[in-house]
């Protein structure tokens, strides 16, 4: 400033360089499909959506699916696969496993995917047939800065497993363009066993999960193997008006078999109730149709089933289960079929759990899964050495139940497991936030003068972030000069030329923790001294 009248001028100046806020790093986004997508009148559709809690989908998005059994001749339990959806669940795990703010993407209701089939069209539509604003998932994403990752277990749904890894190496690609997140993928069949043949193992099967996933970017992926028998599907909800009608009269028919084996027989006036009980079970016969009206302005009704009252199924299912233990085992079975789920929900909410009471940088394995009771395959140590350290690097994370330790997650790698910069997830989080952190703090220099107090001032900014990454863990060395540097100046990150062509160059170096993956004790006898 030019003074041009006498007299004291105060002028301030900063002392000190802006800080730098660590950004979240465990925010997942959820991709799949949903009883409903809506805020009152407001289509939610392909929206990517904030949630805080269960509440808060319930209120978008709607509830669980309804699901539909059959029986077999033998009893034998299947789910109708057109009910199957696993995103409403997964959320839920999400949650219990400590999970915190989220967002959701619908790409279809339950009905029209019941109607028209799971496609991969729906994960990755065209965009001319969408209309109203609305953008395909992974385009939609680019303008949500805060997601971290990514899950979309209703992906292993799909028909064909091509879809499913077309869905899952755009997903990669997005998450090497963004720079900021990381996919976390269920495997097709995940709950298959292996039988390392090359056609059809799930893994490593010419159609399996490593053949499929491609080779790009995959630094920015992980997948854990196998999926999970959880708790979590209320089982109250299961019942057996779930059944479909032959299956309803398959199952009274061996309802009636087993009375009939019981020994001691029932009292006659027992056995008469119990019989009355399981007629009640059987489908209602259809209702007449409805007369077309005279002047023929309306097709006839079309013949339904009378309606079966909720109150009069849960007296039924509840007397079931205190008398039969057929029932009860037709039950049980239903229930293992809906509980079985992808793993990678739990898993993200234990990164956030993870994250806030340890920090990104904390290896998340060795831990346990909430509401998870097994695994769908049971693994040994020879089993997981495939898994862990494959040829290819393709490293697919084990759950495994362990003696004395349970149920654990032992992997931690992601699916570049041969590269030494990106072989574990932790690192590769770290880094993620270390560099989006950072980035969002330089931002304030852009347009500042290209001179050596600017470099001075982001120089000390960004040592004084990591200073305090190094005091709180994330960080490896001794003192802090061991665990980072941070460079910028004429002759030493630019040129003259860079800087008359408006570039300012930091180079950041960061020596980040990795977990002691293989720990090995070494035990030797010795002579005896005294």
């Amino acid at each position: 400033m030019q003074y041009k009248t006498p007299g004291v001028y105060i002028v301030e100046k900063n002392a000190f360089p802006n800080s730098v806020v660590e950004v979240a790093t465990a925010i997942p986004v959820f991709i799949g499909y949903t009883e409903k997508a809506a805020d009152g009148p407001v289509d939610k559709s392909y929206t990517p959506t904030y949630i805080a809690s269960l509440a808060d989908y319930i209120r978008y998005f709607g509830g669980a699916p309804t699901p539909s059994f059959s029986l077999s001749s033998t009893l034998a339990v299947a789910q109708d696969a057109k009910t199957r959806f696993f995103l409403y669940h997964s959320v839920m795990l999400y949650f219990a496993n400590g999970g915190g703010p989220a967002y959701v993407i619908s790409v279809g209701s339950y009905a029209n995917a019941t109607v028209n089939g799971k496609a991969m069209a729906d994960f990755l539509p065209d965009p001319t047939k969408l209309g109203n604003g609305k953008q395909a998932p992974f385009d939609a994403l680019k303008k949500v800065l805060d997601v971290t990752l990514v899950v979309a277990p209703d992906t292993t749904l799909l028909g064909k497993v091509d879809d499913w890894a077309g869905v899952w190496t755009a997903a990669l690609a997005h998450c090497n363009t963004m720079q900021s997140r990381m996919a976390i993928i269920d495997i097709q069949q995940g709950d298959q066993p292996r039988n390392y043949d090359d056609k059809t193992d799930v893994i490593s099967g010419s159609a399996g999960f490593r053949d499929k996933i491609g080779t790009n970017f995959l630094n920015y992926g992980a997948s854990y193997y196998p999926w999970l028998n959880f708790n979590v599907v209320d089982p109250a909800a299961i019942t057996y008006a779930q059944l479909d009608s032959a299956s309803l009269t398959a199952l009274v028919a061996g309802l009636n078999a087993e009375l009939a084996a019981m020994n001691p027989q029932p009292a006659a006036s027992m056995a008469s109730k119990i019989k009355a009980l399981y007629s009640s079970l059987a489908p209602a016969a259809p209702a007449a149709p409805a007369e077309a009206p005279a002047d023929g302005s309306a097709e006839a009704a079309t013949p339904a089933t009378a309606p079966v009252d909720a109150a009069t199924v849960t007296r039924n299912h509840n007397q079931l289960l205190q008398i039969s233990p057929l029932y009860q085992r037709v039950i049980n079975d239903m229930l293992k079929l809906v509980n079985l789920l992808p793993p990678a929900a739990a898993m993200v909410g234990l990164y956030a759990q993870i994250d806030a009471n340890d920090g990104v940088w904390q290896a998340p394995a060795n831990t346990s899964i909430a509401l998870a009771v097994s695994p769908a395959v049971d693994l040994t140590a020879e089993d997981q050495a495939d898994l862990n350290v494959p040829l290819d690097g393709k490293a697919v994370n084990a759950i495994r139940t362990i003696p004395g330790r349970g149920l654990v997650v032992w992997g931690a790698r992601t699916l570049d497991g041969n590269s030494q910069d990106w072989r574990y997830i932790n690192v590769r989080r770290t880094l993620i936030m270390l560099e989006q952190s950072i980035k969002a703090a330089v931002m304030t220099y852009v347009f500042a003068p290209n001179d050596a107090s600017t470099w001075v001032a982001v120089q000390n900014m960004i040592a004084n972030f990591l200073t305090n990454q190094w005091k709180a863990g994330a960080l490896a060395g001794a003192k802090a000069a061991d665990a980072f540097s941070v460079t910028v100046g004429l002759g030493s990150t630019m040129t003259a030329d860079d800087i008359l062509d408006g570039y300012m160059r930091v180079t950041v170096k960061v020596a980040i923790v990795h977990p002691a993956e293989f720990i090995e004790l070494t035990f030797q006898q010795q002579m005896q001294t005294s």
